[in-house]
């Protein structure tokens, strides 16, 4: 029975902390991604709630994260371009998305002149956060550990873009 009640504690414990990592992850930060930066399109909070939805404002405006493997991006293979949820602007090639195995649609690089990029201290790691250049949306991280070609991992949230068969 000890054991029992050991296992079935430190399962509960284990969901609980993974529960709050995920609320963490998801919710993380809360101002608006880049205020300090101006943008060749802006709008307000309101405007972009209303024209993004609350799952898309939560990731392009307020920098969340979506749960992994949940985009259905994550299986699109066709030929075309990922464009910006938030402003239309062209940001991977098709041809530059890989599967990494992590979850989220990953690429080896953007477009030219597609993102811009900032160091993101956020939950005591050091990252390299990327958003479009035109309007300033939250897309992802960028990592080294990506394939030989570029070395790059572009980690990408699936709700931060649209795709544009070609």
């Amino acid at each position: 029975m000890f054991n029992r009640t050991l296992d079935r504690r430190a399962l509960l414990g284990a969901g609980a902390a993974a529960v709050i990592s995920a609320t963490f992850a998801t919710f993380g930060r809360s101002a608006t991604a880049n205020a300090a930066e101006t943008f060749q399109i802006t709008r307000t909070p309101a405007e972009w709630r209303r024209r993004l939805g609350p799952d898309r404002y939560r990731i392009l405006r307020q920098a969340g994260t979506e749960a992994p493997f949940t985009s259905p991006l994550n299986k699109e293979t066709r030929r075309g371009t990922f464009v910006c949820a938030g402003c239309a602007l062209p940001l991977f090639a098709s041809s530059a998305k890989y599967d990494s195995g992590t979850g989220w649609p990953s690429f080896t690089a953007a477009l030219p002149n597609a993102i811009r990029t900032r160091r993101d201290r956020a939950f005591g790691m050091v990252r390299t956060e990327e958003h479009c250049r035109r309007c300033g949306g939250h897309l992802g991280h960028i990592y080294n550990d990506g394939p030989a070609r570029t070395g790059k991992r572009h980690c990408i949230n699936g709700l931060s873009l649209r795709f544009r068969p070609a």
